[in-house]
């Protein structure tokens, strides 16, 4: 982090954000779709394996989140040294 300039961070913040916007819609579609295949369809295996997968890779959202808030609070040290 240290070797990169202001605006590189914040291009890459931008860039995590939206893959972070982008990853909690797509997970909650996916949650959606295997709840609803769970009630509504009549062959649940696929479902509940959709279901694991969705439940899995939610938990990826607060590694996300912890290179969004390193980010910021690296700019928010530079802000406060210049």
């Amino acid at each position: 982090m240290k070797n990169r300039t202001s605006e590189q961070l914040r291009s890459k913040l931008n860039a995590n954000k939206l893959i972070y916007k982008a990853l909690i819609i797509l997970l909650t579609l996916l949650t959606a779709f295997s709840i609803y295949g769970l009630i509504a369809k009549d062959n649940v295996q696929t479902f509940i394996a959709l279901l694991a997968v969705a439940c899995t890779c939610w938990s990826f959202i607060p590694l996300s989140f912890n290179a969004i808030k390193e980010i910021k609070s690296e700019l928010k040290l530079r802000e406060h040294t210049n």
